[in-house]
């Protein structure tokens, strides 16, 4: 029974393999012969969805009308609930149905016999459910003083129909594995709106260029391409060779010393993440592909097309702060983490974020340990880097050699933090952690006993400072150069719509 569960696992894996880049090819022929200056939004919008459909029912079975139940019984919801509430309804559905499937395939199903892991695509849809549910709120709803500059680009101000719904949530680009993208975003790309581009002056003034022709993605998925096949080829050949079960081998725990039981747990921890990389730059990819992602030039003219990518592989492998990992690691999920909770948090917002972060991973026990330890961790970094960074910073030599410190704890603190989460259980996730006498949960506490957090001024200063994450630079810089308006019967016309932008950056 064990090796028929390994075959099922891998050919689902080629399944997955094999419909995304059949919809690679897809989305080439999709940019191709079904250009926005060809055909209209409503076949777009058509194709988008049957052919979705038909990799989501092609790689998970039946088991896809999961993806059709959620998406409509939501899109229910908001129509009858109304404006003022369905964000709330819409997020405790989603969020639900999303946690009853978790719990099925994991408890029930995959004991002895193998369950396609349907709820991957499923984790996706309930973030743009969410996403738009609060946005449409925001937009039908909220007065517009009272939205923060994020809230308020990102407001929709119609009720998307059903058509334009099922295609934002099940379209052949992102079904499979993502990325979240913000509704406006996604229907600007199948409307086919020329693109405008905002740069400031030097002195300060605003200057509106706007683009006629769609700008070629060819470049920007041969690279992500490339990385595909570099990932897959160290997964392939290094990351079988490095287990991160080995962390809690018998014998490598009695006979390995210290700093060999961290490198080998950094170099572990390291090697797991190709697979990711892989997954998400693929899918970054396909949407490119179809001419989706653009965000603008940068200010040598060079296209940008990052406007929903999940990660940013240098800063990750060089991160010398917990918070520049997270900052770089799953951005759009992040992004959606402060939209829907981080930002809406009455009290807590840090810790209600982590427990949001978790539910919606899942239901196994080392999801849970990680996120708990990981609102140690980010509440231990920060307070030692408000504290002690600004003694380093004047000297070039001295800043050097804090960065090689801060890198070397940044990267065994994540690898530390992260063990359960791969490990997946309570008892190999205890038995690591008390292996190692919980000394970075100690050393964690300890730093809070010694540097407290520094207090905060009230009202936005505060909100502001206290973001631990999802930083706000980030969510400024896509507010700045997403090339994403408002979508028709809009009453804010693109031009109100730059501005609002540029005004976001300022603040």
């Amino acid at each position: 029974m064990c090796v028929r569960n390994i075959f099922l696992f891998s050919l689902m894996q080629v399944n997955f393999v094999v419909c995304q880049l059949f919809a690679l090819l897809a989305a080439v022929w999709f940019r191709t012969y079904l250009h926005s200056s060809k055909t209209s939004p409503f076949i777009r919008h058509v194709v988008a969805t049957l052919l979705g459909l038909y990799l989501a029912l092609f790689c998970f079975g039946w088991y896809a009308l999961h993806f059709v139940i959620q998406s409509g019984i939501s899109y229910y919801i908001m129509i009858i609930i109304g404006v003022e509430n369905m964000h709330k309804y819409c997020f405790v559905f989603a969020l639900g149905y999303l946690t009853v499937c978790q719990i099925t395939r994991v408890y029930i199903f995959d004991y002895g016999q193998y369950s396609a892991d349907f709820s991957g695509p499923m984790m996706i849809i309930t973030q743009k459910i969410t996403s738009l549910a609060f946005e449409i709120h925001d937009g039908m709803f909220r007065k517009n003083e009272d939205l923060t500059p994020s809230q308020r680009c990102l407001a929709v101000r119609r009720m998307p129909s059903l058509l334009e719904y099922l295609s934002y949530n099940c379209n052949f680009m992102g079904i499979l594995a993502g990325p979240l993208c913000s509704y406006k975003d996604y229907i600007t790309f199948i409307e086919g709106r020329s693109y405008q581009l905002q740069q400031s002056e030097a002195n300060g003034k605003e200057d509106t260029k706007y683009e006629q022709t769609d700008p070629s993605p060819n470049i920007a998925v041969a690279q992500k391409l490339l990385i595909c096949g570099l990932s897959l080829l160290f997964h392939m050949t290094i990351t079988e060779t490095l287990p991160v079960e080995y962390n809690i081998d018998d014998n490598f725990r009695a006979t390995a010393s210290w700093p060999i039981r961290f490198f080998y747990l950094y170099v572990s921890l390291m090697a797991a993440r190709p697979k990711y990389y892989f997954a998400w730059t693929l899918a970054d990819a396909i949407n490119n592909a179809a001419g989706f992602g653009f965000r603008g030039y940068d200010k040598n003219g060079v296209t940008r097309w990052d406007l929903i990518s999940n990660l940013r592989i240098q800063q990750i492998e060089f991160s010398t702060s917990f918070k520049m990992f997270l900052d770089n690691w799953n951005i759009q999920t992040a992004l959606w983490l402060k939209r829907v909770c981080y930002e809406r948090a009455a009290f807590s917002p840090t810790i209600q974020t982590f427990i949001l972060s978790a539910i919606w991973h899942g239901v196994y026990p080392g999801y849970y340990l990680t996120f708990l330890t990981g609102v140690l961790m980010t509440l231990a970094a920060r307070a030692i880097r408000n504290n002690i960074r600004h003694y380093f910073v004047d000297s070039p030599a001295v800043k050097l050699c804090y960065d090689i410190v801060t890198w070397m704890a940044t990267q065994v603190a994540i690898s530390y933090t992260v063990v359960p989460f791969v490990l997946l259980s309570v008892k190999p996730s205890i038995t690591f952690y008390s292996s190692c006498y919980f000394c970075l949960h100690i050393a964690s506490i300890l730093v809070l006993l010694v540097f407290p957090l520094k207090r905060t001024q009230k009202g936005s200063k505060r909100h502001e400072s206290i973001q631990p994450v999802w930083s706000k630079k980030l969510e400024e810089e896509n507010l700045l150069q997403k090339n994403s308006y408002s979508t028709t019967n809009n009453s804010f016309s693109q031009k109100q719509e730059i501005t609002c932008r540029y005004q976001a950056l300022k603040q």
